[in-house]
């Protein structure tokens, strides 16, 4: 193996080279010769030295005083809650655990408490604890428990009107009221009827019993005024109804049992409902005799046209003078060629001196006039004119000779 030789001349141009700090680029902006560069890291503050609390750690010296106060293990330190003294790694531990430490409310009422007073505060204090309602016994928060009280159904409540008894839940206060609270004023039974009275009442009773008479004359007031008002919307319901067109198509059913009732009973009339010529026209009804009259008696049907007092008979012409057309259905077919329902009719123009179309009075003709042998038994069994138990007959007063106001 070779010999190595000291070279005193080499080492000294080394040792004297310029050079720049280990911890250059930890921000050290220290430069000189190499041989004082042991001597700069004995002070250099980005060399890391052991920590002298002996926690194991190198610590750069810049960084040293923050964690001798923070971050050192073996630190002394105090919780700023508690006054008590930990090791670093116990203040740790200690934190969120500190019994000392104001904390927010669990149940997010917004309050901070003690850790340590929480389950007190959460139990005795606490807005947003549940608590039960004393009278219906459901929960609330305590926050909102007052405002049920003043709804609560069966929270008590005295009488409004100060009566000796109660108090009552809620929900049976408006029952009290209606029933049974004597002090209540309450007007009379007979308030409809007119009776003016008002009072509490345990007195209604006295005043029905000293009042019975006078109550009797306003029930009979009250039915007589109820009575025309009854009259004047038939009278109104009436002429809603009423047939103003000139023409009346009268729709008979259960012919069956009437015919055999007219069989029976001599003279039997059907009348068919009034209706006018026009608005302020005639006043008609047509009538039906279904065993016949007259002539017509057992073998026919007979059909008359009568005129009524009418509203604006001092307005017309008399005496009554236009044609009057009878026309009896056939029901399913039609006429020859296909132009329209077949059927019976006849028709008449009143003679002016007939006393049946004069103006009439308030008792009008019993009869009127028409058409005793109309249409025979035997053609309207033969031909399609009852259907399903049901006639239909038409009166058609001419519309070109009706002269109205």
């Amino acid at each position: 193996m070779p010999k190595i030789y000291p070279d005193p001349e080499s080492e000294k141009a080394i040792m004297g080279s310029l050079v720049f700090c280990i911890h250059h680029k930890q921000g050290c902006k220290w430069s000189d010769e190499l041989r004082k560069l042991k001597a700069h890291l004995n002070t250099c503050k980005h060399d890391a030295i052991q920590c002298p609390n002996k926690c194991g750690s190198q610590i750069p010296r810049v960084m040293m005083t923050d964690h001798l106060a923070f971050t050192c293990i073996l630190r002394r330190a105090i919780c700023e809650f508690c006054n008590v003294e930990f090791t670093g790694i116990g203040l740790e531990e200690h934190a969120g655990t500190c019994s000392s430490e104001p904390i927010y409310c669990e149940s997010k009422c917004g309050t901070r408490v003690l850790r340590g007073r929480m389950s007190i505060h959460r139990a005795k204090d606490c807005a947003k604890r549940l608590r039960r309602c004393p009278h219906c016994g459901r929960e609330f928060s305590a926050d909102t428990l007052a405002a049920h009280g003043a709804t609560c159904p069966r929270s008590p409540v005295p009488c409004p009107q100060r009566c000796d008894a109660g108090p009552f839940a809620r929900a049976e206060l408006d029952a009290h009221l209606r029933d049974e609270c004597k002090a209540l004023t309450v007007p009379c039974t007979f308030k409809e009827a007119g009776c003016r009275f008002k009072g509490p009442r345990h007195l209604l009773e006295a005043h029905l019993e000293a009042n019975t008479s006078a109550h009797l004359s306003l029930m009979v007031a009250l039915s007589g005024r109820q009575g025309q008002q009854i009259n004047m919307l038939k009278s109104a319901m009436a002429k809603l109804s009423t047939n103003y067109t000139g023409t009346l198509l009268w729709k008979i059913t259960d012919w069956s049992v009437k015919m055999q009732e007219a069989k029976t009973k001599d003279g039997l009339e059907l009348v068919s409902p009034p209706f006018y010529t026009s608005q302020y026209g005639y006043k008609l009804q047509a009538s039906m005799f279904l065993n016949g009259n007259g002539p017509g008696e057992g073998t026919h049907v007979s059909v008359y046209i009568k005129v009524l007092p009418g509203e604006y008979d001092a307005l017309l012409k008399w005496p009554f003078s236009h044609s009057v057309t009878f026309t009896l259905f056939e029901q399913g077919t039609l006429g020859s060629g296909g132009g329209g329902q077949g059927g019976v009719a006849e028709s008449f123009v009143p003679d002016p001196t007939w006393e049946n179309f004069q103006r009439p009075s308030t008792e009008p003709d019993a009869l009127g006039f028409g058409f005793p042998r109309f249409v025979s038994h035997e053609l309207l069994n033969r031909r399609p004119f009852v259907r399903d138990d049901t006639v239909f007959l038409r009166v058609k007063v001419d519309p070109s000779k009706i002269v109205a106001v």
